[in-house]
């Protein structure tokens, strides 16, 4: 095909996806539902035809586009909001993602007598909160929540993606190696998120500070500077052994809330470029799927997401909050709140590209675990945050 026509095609793909947010205003329909419909539309089961099944460089540009997208919520993230919340924030984030990982295996292994393998890598692939989705639903759906609600869902959302890679990618090396050792894994983790946080935050710092106190000649180099940095930020904590998810998200943070010249611009700037990468994002993940395949799945997806929302990630909730201030009330919405989105369809692609027994099952299981998600947990959750009064 030639460039000019794929071209066009992409600018054709994103103009749609721009007027479909006029449709998730109005009708309270997630935006990323929409981008990935279009995906599926533009690909080899609709009336695009595009044949795509690269399921590696699908990987490599959801993983581009999610770098670029946490660091933008990280730019969003006002620390005087989240410095209460950051202490039960960090343990959901984290002991509660392996919390569902771990609940969800156990129900769907056990209860619905899925396999082994494919138990395991479901549970730990979809047991994040998706950042994208909670910043598209909070945003796009006016939600107007109590301030430590807020705060603590968006820093959640943002913060518990590095911990579900790094599960995924230890359950995957558990599965595919012999010599598989825990204390390894653990070790492993202690480092990849130490690194992480120290990296993300001295990033931040040095990033921010190199604009205060010298001055771009052009005011068009402030955005070719933040995506340098965020490369690099991304990009040396991996090489490493640091969790580069992580450090992308704190160096936001920090640089977010640092003063420096053409702030405001810079935070627009990376705001648009997130939204470019996400509606990216969704066209290529919808792309490789075929939907003519989801029908297999449907009944055995429903069940999972199902055990998902109302036995993983409730327990998971209520244990990670445990002692807090959170009352009842709260944690049934913070548990509601649990939605999915494009970071286990990413993560879905890893089994496909290292070639795990029934990964196309599992992947088309996920994507459909992720279309029910969004439409029952992100369509009723204003209506269920104004039933149970944590509006503002």
């Amino acid at each position: 095909m030639k460039l000019e026509i794929l071209l066009g095609i992409a600018g054709f793909l994103l103009l749609l996806c721009v007027f479909a947010n006029k449709i998730s205003d109005k009708y309270g329909i997630p935006s990323l539902l929409i981008f990935l419909a279009m995906g599926m539309l533009a690909g080899s089961d609709g009336i695009g035809g595009i044949n795509f099944q690269n399921s590696r460089l699908a990987n490599y540009i959801g993983t581009v586009a999610l770098i670029f997208i946490l660091f933008s919520g990280g730019l969003d993230t006002k620390w005087t909001s989240i410095r209460p919340i950051i202490g039960r924030g960090s343990v959901l984030s984290t002991l509660g993602v392996f919390l569902t990982a771990l609940f969800l295996f156990l129900t769907v292994h056990y209860i619905m007598r899925l396999p082994f393998e494919i138990s395991v890598l479901l549970g730990v692939i979809v047991s994040s909160t998706d950042a994208p989705a909670v910043f598209s639903v909070l945003r796009s759906q006016n939600m107007r929540l109590k301030d430590h609600l807020k705060s603590l869902l968006e820093f959640e959302s943002g913060s518990n993606d590095p911990m579900a890679v790094f599960l995924s990618m230890g359950a995957i090396a558990m599965l595919s190696s012999p010599q598989f050792s825990l204390s390894e894994f653990i070790t492993m983790f202690i480092l990849q998120m130490s690194l992480g946080i120290a990296l993300g935050i001295a990033f931040g710092h040095a990033g921010a500070l190199f604009l205060k106190r010298w001055s771009l000649p052009y005011q068009g180099l402030y955005p070719v500077y933040g995506l340098a940095v965020i490369l690099l930020t991304f990009s040396i904590t991996q090489l490493i052994g640091g969790n580069g998810f992580l450090a992308v998200y704190l160096c936001g943070i920090v640089m977010g809330n640092s003063p420096f010249i053409y702030r405001r611009q810079f935070i627009k700037f990376n705001d648009a470029l997130a939204w470019i990468m996400q509606i990216s994002m969704f066209l290529i993940l919808g792309l490789l799927v075929n939907p003519s395949e989801l029908g297999s799945v449907m009944l055995v997806s429903f069940g999972c997401t199902l055990m998902l929302m109302f036995v993983a990630r409730p327990v998971a909730v209520y244990i990670s909050l445990t002692g807090s201030d959170f009352n009842n009330r709260e944690k049934i919405l913070i548990s509601w709140a649990g939605l999915k989105g494009a970071v286990p369809i990413i993560l879905a692609t890893y089994p496909l590209m290292e070639g795990f027994p029934n990964s196309q099952f599992l992947f088309n299981l996920i994507f459909f675990l992720v279309i029910i998600s969004v439409i029952l947990q992100g369509k009723s959750l204003p209506l269920i945050a104004k039933k149970l009064n944590l509006e503002k």
